[in-house]
């Protein structure tokens, strides 16, 4: 771990990090002060939405492998044999919401740390949310 600051992004955030400018330029401001961690599950979603994405935006999926490729160097691929420890409690908290999203779950369990999203089914669940529109209050407390 890089910094004592902690955050876990979800999927979406890393789809946002390879097509948007906003929050690829947070990782890049913040990545000296600030550890960001996401589920190895959640690279190979954004690998499977990648050129779902690109050919409805009329975009070369080639050229999108590269950003990806930079988001892998800031933020760390968290291997399913470590977040794995905490499926049971993670499965509960997503149980009434998206069960498939127990792996952030269980990464910010892991980790002890907040959750970066777009997804409304983390709300509530015990772990502190931020959103794009405010994440830079909680990357610029000291």
């Amino acid at each position: 771990m890089r910094a004592s600051k902690r955050l876990v992004l979800d999927a979406n955030i890393l789809l946002r990090g390879v097509f948007g400018n906003r929050v690829r330029a947070l990782l890049e401001a913040y990545e000296a002060d600030v550890s960001f961690y996401s589920p190895d599950v959640c690279f190979g979603d954004v690998r499977t939405y990648i050129p779902l994405v690109a050919n409805r935006r009329r975009l070369d999926v080639a050229a999108t492998l590269p950003v990806l490729e930079q988001l892998e160097k800031i933020v760390e691929v968290v291997d399913r044999s470590l977040y794995e420890t905490h499926e049971s409690a993670a499965r509960s908290r997503m149980a009434s919401r998206d069960i498939e999203d127990w792996p952030i779950m269980a990464a910010a369990m892991l980790l002890d740390c907040p959750i970066w999203t777009e997804d409304q089914d983390f709300f509530g669940s015990g772990v502190a949310t931020w959103t794009t529109a405010t994440v830079e209050l909680y990357l610029k407390e000291s």
